[in-house]
């Protein structure tokens, strides 16, 4: 399957959300980004992404030489998961707010 312009960019939204999390969960990762630089996320569980996102970091490189890319190979991604305790599913709330 082909990736349109809109799966690419709602896929490259995700990687970024979840690249940011993990930049949360691990700040000692900053030390490898020098400042400025342009970060192109590789996603190595989806070839057709992978390729498209290193076509545009040529592209960018080609337009300016001086400009930092920092890439970042990413094995996969984990299955998203509720973070709710318990829930159930009602017709009607047990608890009435007056």
């Amino acid at each position: 399957m082909k990736y349109n312009t809109n799966a690419v960019i709602e896929k490259n939204i995700t990687l970024s959300f979840e690249f940011e999390r993990y930049l949360l969960e691990h700040p000692e990762s900053l030390e490898y980004i020098p400042s400025g630089a342009e970060i192109v996320l590789l996603p190595k569980y989806d070839s057709q992404l992978y390729r498209i996102n290193l076509a545009s970091a040529r592209k960018a490189k080609r337009k300016d030489r001086k400009a930092k890319i920092i890439f970042v190979e990413v094995d996969d991604l984990a299955p998203l998961k509720s973070r709710l305790v318990n829930p159930k599913v009602k017709a009607r709330p047990t608890l009435r707010l007056a």
